[in-house]
């Protein structure tokens, strides 16, 4: 956790942002795989961690607006406790180490909260993402099954997006951490890419990797050489010499913040001609991409940077036809980069989604588009300075997605599906950063991890030296 300081402070600006009651967050217990001793890793709630600290199951907070108090409920330790899991902190420890003001236990929730209700003060809580919670807080507030969702504070979930959303300063030194780390695991798989090498040997390295980082993967782990497939996370190939390799995966932090950078490798020899022309495209389209990010630039309008600059690219591989700017604006381009150029990162690789991406990513002044590709684009709104956010074009073939445009003639007048049929086997590339908005503009987080062409190929090729 960081300094107790921390939390103490991100309450008091909750507390001025909401106008009074108390506050509700519930953190995440353990979840079992198959009974309910064997669990996944635990992993806490975001919002509860940023606003309370504490990386415990079972617990909760109830924050007073009116009062200026936070009590965090909880269970204290048992011998058993100790037995399997070691000595643990008490509840007044944990509550001392993030400025908390009172504990009391778990079974002492029911009746605070009920003293909430009871004297008609709004009790704010957020929309739950998982099955248990939704229960509790059904059990809570003597809800009807599936209606907590909707009594969720619209208040609150927007306060915690704006104050989430703008990062501190160790916040993006912990995705510094992160990418730290993350560097490793994609140097690692440009050096080991080779021919005969199955996609769940890479997949185990880069997972081992993100552990002895002293975290884990910030979301599964992408590495497939069918990379037309958005988000592939089957691992049974085998690679051959000649594919090409989308690697999607990031580390997160000790502290749960999250990295995210996808490369594409050529497996066990350069790029073809072929390949480094549309890995070029998709570079470039990253480069402009990234060179536009500013605060006061909508995040839609990058976007359509990397179309354009993909879509000129595309032309002249005699892919794409026509005039450039009428052919983004029909939204040619979606059939090659059908998906958004990227979205906020923070505690959560799509930071605060679980509270619903058009409140993160859209406002009164940028809504979403309905046309294929551009809807699919998670965050349009205008960039502000400590927005962290990622830049992925791509560029991919996609058998059954040409076969239905071209049947039913859609964009003909801006694809060339003659040539588009040479290309049907190729797969797809991805290249992804992770950027900083800073207040005159841009900069890209982490150590660098290699994208240029001639880089990826000295280490596939085993040539560091050329680096």
């Amino acid at each position: 956790m960081f300094e107790r300081k921390t939390y103490i402070q991100r309450r008091q600006t909750l507390m001025r942002t909401l106008s009074g009651g108390v506050v509700l967050l519930l953190g995440n217990d353990h979840s079992p795989m198959n009974y309910r001793d064997n669990m996944y890793p635990f992993r806490q709630d975001s919002t509860f961690l940023y606003y309370v600290g504490l990386d415990h199951p079972q617990l909760a907070a109830l924050i007073d607006l009116d009062e200026g108090r936070c009590t965090i409920y909880g269970r204290t330790p048992t011998v058993d406790d100790v037995i399997w899991s070691g000595p643990q902190p008490t509840l007044a420890e944990l509550a001392q180490a993030v400025g908390a003001d009172d504990v009391q236990e778990t079974e002492a929730l029911d009746a605070a909260v009920t003293r909430v209700l009871a004297t008609g003060r709004r009790l704010h809580f957020l929309a739950p993402y998982r099955g248990d919670t939704q229960l509790r807080l059904e059990s809570l507030l003597s809800l009807r099954s599936g209606a907590a969702a909707h009594r969720a504070s619209m208040d609150l979930t927007r306060a915690v997006i704006a104050q989430r959303s703008v990062k501190e300063e160790q916040e993006i030194e912990q995705i510094e951490i992160a990418l730290q780390t993350t560097l490793d695991m994609h140097v690692c798989g440009m050096e080991v890419t080779q021919p005969g090498v199955v996609e769940r040997e890479m997949v185990g390295l880069i997972e081992g990797l993100a552990i002895s980082g002293g975290g884990r993967l910030a979301f599964p782990c992408i590495f497939t050489r069918r990379g037309e497939v958005l988000h592939n996370h089957t691992y049974a190939n085998e690679l051959q010499a000649g594919d090409l390799v989308v690697h999607d995966s990031g580390a997160a932090s000790p502290k749960h913040y999250a990295s995210d950078i996808t490369r594409t490798i050529p497996v066990g020899q350069r790029f073809t001609e072929r390949q480094r022309a549309i890995y070029s495209a998709v570079l470039a389209a990253q480069e402009d991409a990234i060179k536009v990010v500013k605060p006061g630039v909508r995040f839609i309008d990058v976007h359509l940077t990397a179309a354009r600059t993909l879509t000129q690219h595309l032309q002249a591989l005699n892919i794409m036809q026509g005039d450039t700017d009428e052919s983004v604006a029909a939204g040619a381009h979606a059939l090659f980069f059908p998906h958004g150029l990227g979205h906020m990162m923070g505690l959560d690789v799509h930071d605060m989604e679980n509270l619903g991406e058009d409140l993160v990513g859209y406002d009164s002044e940028t809504t979403r588009a309905t046309k294929f590709g551009l809807r699919g684009l998670r965050f349009g709104k205008v960039l502000q300075p400590a927005y962290v956010m990622t830049v992925e074009p791509g560029c991919y073939f996609i058998g059954p997605l040409i076969d239905q445009w071209r049947a039913a003639g859609t964009q003909a007048a801006f694809i060339n599906y003659e040539e588009t049929d040479h290309w049907r086997s190729f797969g797809g590339v991805r290249i992804e950063d992770d950027v900083l908005v800073t207040d005159d503009g841009y900069r890209v987080l982490g150590p660098g991890i290699p994208k240029a062409p001639e880089e990826v190929e000295a280490l596939v090729m085993g040539d560091q030296d050329e680096i």
